[in-house]
């Protein structure tokens, strides 16, 4: 307290005197010792002005023009502004630069000197800021000095092709079912997809394996393929089994040569959408996806509501849904997955380049040799022309048409179709199709609207899989499509309203007279945290036999609410589903659902089905963990009938250069984190996902050519580990294997108190540094010291003078850390200087 009476009248002096006196601030370091002995006072003329500090490497937030650009390590110097104070200022060369989109071609002063540093002041009132308190460097450029680029662009020198690696994504489920008559049957389900990674080079394949009671287990190639991004063209080269774009033509399967514009390479305001699969099960049913006549997905539902949203598309092409039940009856649903109105902006275009041999999923169509091309392209008025073809030796098509984005009205194009096919049979068929496709979205009422019709004006219009097919069908059996249509709504109905949801396909075919229609109608929302939803679905099957048209259809609705219990449960849930169909009694379930463990990766429930008029009860359970080497899950059901056994195995493998890391599902493109010797170190936003004992782990599922932020969680770190810094950003490309390298010091923490050779502390702001390591002393001559070796010497300095100087020699052996696990250390600081 004596020394803020002994400066308050000097400061009351200084307040009344003209600021023209003052030539600059100064503080006395003399004021930092509080008692006793008069000391040598630590230098701070470094510090007498707050853009000054000490010079260096900083891990600085990075803004230009106050947008957020990027976290990054960057050397300042010492230089001297227009008022002659020495200030903190960032090297930056002319590379670095031009990196921030800055047009250094068009300044030739700014050329680097000796430092590699580039000089900011050649770009006419271009500056920088650097704010060492919240460690953030602002630099602001004038805009006519940067590129000119869309939202959400990303330099593409910062696009990473990754390490060579070997990746393997593994998916087993399993089911066995056991009357209480003693029978019983089995099946199972595999998909691998396993890959390879060289230069910009990625090989992939996706196999499936199926088993059922009684049947021979049976391997599919969905498809292998080798394939490498093209930047200068933002497009995809594939080589191998693949699936064409529906964005012109429909979705055809082939084995060839593939040349096709990525979307995913534009800026992230130009792109993309994929699916979400909502349904209802009336009982334990076994959930199967098709696409292209692949099975790509297969998993286990209790009865009502379900939704699948986290499905991994490798090509376009219509999803076939199918609903196995409990009692062997089938729902069969379809899914449109392809983009509708056809657009682009004014000067942009998209393309495809296909040459190869058709690929059917069944021995039932010929694998002729076909070639096929579209373009898309954007014209001024907000109009976009687009067309292709399609050539083999039995067919032969054109097709031409337009997009129109109509303001208010939304977007609408139009195509036509003129085809000439052979069949096998010798016919010479000359048909047309007609298409009309239509897309509205209203942001500001949360809408989104998607229709599209097909019509085939004449019986004698082939599609290229239809003519194929005809060389191993009877003409009976092949079903063409006369006529499609689709429907999609989705509905924001308004704060604390909730949404709205709708779909419908319908078909109709030339040969058989076959009719079928699927339609979904859903309704949703929450109050106080308790959410609840109505689903209504309709399946109808028309088909004609004997002259007599037969007709299979079923209703199904449901409604379904959950409620939170976290006041007295944490993390659980209470749910009720009421269920109804068209043919059989209502049914209800109650269940009780929720998550355990610290990053919530445990999830389990228990659920009770009831049917008052079958008297065909059932009981559920399930349980899964989502760990950081594989996803494991397992369900029991017990009815009236027969129980339930369901279990399921997700993972994957990633073969690096510095070994094997297991990991959860890997998706497409990945990141691999290196922190060495970090063991069991979380990764945010990942649940379960965990650094292995050799501190690698495997961040799946980023997206390609999009900046991610890698984050270890620092609280979830070993208590003789720090990190450097606890974020990594990596902007891969399509299916790279992405390094993610954090800089880890191994050592103890330690609090130690420095004292001279007289016993007293080292002066407050004193510097103490270990190699790269620097620190500042605190009060009565503390320091705060991460990554400490067990033994070790300390640099110590507070001015430039010899006697301001002194080192520390410590052995931490035999010393034990206190709960928090930092080491307590006093140490006497020796003076170099022989006296």
């Amino acid at each position: 307290m004596t020394i803020f009476w002994g400066i308050r009248p000097a400061l009351c002096f200084a307040w009344i005197l003209p600021s023209a006196l003052y030539a600059s601030d100064y503080f006395d370091p003399a004021f930092l010792e509080t008692g006793g002995a008069p000391r040598t006072a630590v230098d701070l003329s470094l510090f007498e002005n707050k853009e000054s500090q000490t010079p260096g490497v900083y891990r600085v937030d990075l803004f230009i023009n106050n947008k957020m650009f990027d976290t990054r390590d960057i050397t300042f110097r010492l230089e001297e502004n227009a008022q002659h104070k020495n200030i903190l200022a960032p090297c930056l060369s002319e590379e670095t630069l031009q990196s921030f989109g800055v047009k250094t071609a068009a300044f030739p002063l700014l050329r680097d000197d000796t430092q590699g540093c580039a000089n900011l002041s050649a770009i006419p009132l271009a500056s920088s800021e650097f704010d060492f308190s919240e460690q953030a460097l602002r630099l602001s450029i004038p805009q006519a000095a940067l590129d000119s680029h869309a939202h959400g662009y990303i330099d593409p020198a910062r696009r990473e092709q990754g390490i060579p690696g070997l990746m393997l994504s593994y998916n087993y489920s399993g089911a066995t079912w056991t009357s209480h008559n003693g029978t019983g049957t089995d099946s199972q389900y595999l998909s691998l997809r396993p890959g390879l990674n060289v230069g910009p080079w990625r090989l992939r394949n996706f196999s499936t394996w199926s088993n059922s009671q009684g049947q021979a287990g049976r391997w599919e190639s969905v498809y292998t393929y080798l394939q490498r991004d093209i930047s200068a063209l933002n497009s995809q080269l594939i080589v191998g089994d693949n699936s064409s774009t529906a964005e012109v033509f429909d979705s055809t399967p082939f084995r060839g040569v593939q040349l096709y514009s990525d979307e995913q390479m534009l800026p992230g305001s130009l792109r993309g959408y994929a699916p979400v699969i909502r349904g209802i099960a009336r009982t334990n049913a076994q959930i199967t996806i098709f696409q292209n006549g692949y099975s790509i997905y297969q998993s286990y539902v209790p009865p009502g509501e379900f939704v699948i949203n986290d499905l991994y598309l490798g090509s376009s092409g219509e999803l076939k849904v199918v609903v196995k039940e409990a009692d062997g009856s089938e729902q069969v649903s379809l899914v449109p997955y392809a983009s509708l109105a056809v657009m682009q902006r004014e000067g942009q275009y998209k393309y495809e380049v296909i040459s190869g041999s058709y690929r059917s999923s069944s021995s039932d169509a010929e694998n002729a040799l076909f070639s096929q091309g579209s373009l898309i392209y954007g014209l001024p008025w907000e109009t976009s022309i687009y067309g292709g073809m399609q050539a083999a030796s039995q067919y032969q098509s054109l097709l031409f048409g337009m997009g129109k984005n109509m303001g208010d009205f939304g977007a609408l194009s139009f195509d036509i179709t003129q085809a000439w096919a052979t069949t096998k049979q010798a016919e010479k068929n000359r048909g047309q199709s007609l298409r009309l496709r239509y897309n509205k979205n209203l942001l500001s009422t949360g809408t989104n609207v998607a229709i599209a019709g097909y019509r085939y004006s004449t019986s004698d219009f082939y599609t290229l899989g239809e003519t194929l097919s005809s060389y191993h069908s009877q003409p009976s059996r092949l079903d063409r499509r006369r006529s499609r249509t689709e429907l999609t709504l989705n509905q924001n109905l308004g704060e604390n309203l909730g949404y709205l949801s709708a779909m419908l396909v319908s078909e109709d075919y030339h040969t058989s007279q076959k009719r079928t229609t699927s339609a979904t109608l859903g309704y949703g929302n929450s109050w106080n945290g308790i959410s609840y939803s109505l689903n209504y679905n309709h399946y109808l099957n028309v088909t004609k036999e004997d002259n007599q048209r037969l007709y299979n259809q079923d209703n199904l609705f449901s409604l379904s609410v959950s409620v939170p219990l976290d006041k007295w449960l944490r993390s659980t849930r209470a749910g009720y589903t009421f269920s109804a169909a068209e043919k059989r009694s209502p049914g209800h379930s109650v269940s009780l659902s929720g998550s355990a463990l610290e990053d919530n990766n445990l999830n389990w429930s228990v659920q009770q089905n009831i049917n008052p008029g079958s008297q065909a009860n059932s009981s559920d359970a399930s349980l899964s963990y989502n760990g950081r080497y594989a996803q494991v899950g397992a369900g029991y059901g017990y009815s009236r009938d027969a129980q339930r056994l369901n279990y399921s195995l997700r993972g994957g493998v990633l073969v690096h250069p510095h070994g094997v890391t297991l990991a959860q599902s890997l998706g497409e493109t990945v990141a691999l984190v290196e922190a060495p010797d970090a063991a069991g170190v979380s990764v945010r936003n990942h649940t379960g996902v965990r650094t292995d004992p050799w501190g690698y782990a495997v961040v799946p599922y980023l997206t390609p050519y999009q900046e991610s932020n890698i984050q270890l969680r620092p609280d979830t770190l070993p208590d003789d580990v720090e990190l450097e810094s606890n974020s990594h950003k990596v902007v891969p490309t399509r299916g790279a294997i992405v390094r993610a390298r954090f800089t880890t010091a191994v050592g103890k923490r330690l609090m130690m108190t420095l004292k001279d050779a007289q016993g007293k502390p080292v002066p407050f702001g004193a510097i103490v540094s270990q190699n790269t390591t620097t620190s500042i002393v605190g009060d009565e001559g503390s320091v705060f010291l991460t990554g400490m070796a067990e033994k070790g010497t300390l640099d110590v300095s507070w001015g430039k003078k010899p006697d301001q100087r002194c080192q520390v020699h410590y052995q931490l052996s035999g010393q034990e850390p206190t709960i928090s696990g930092i080491v307590q250390l006093t140490q006497t600081c020796k003076s170099s200087v022989n006296k």
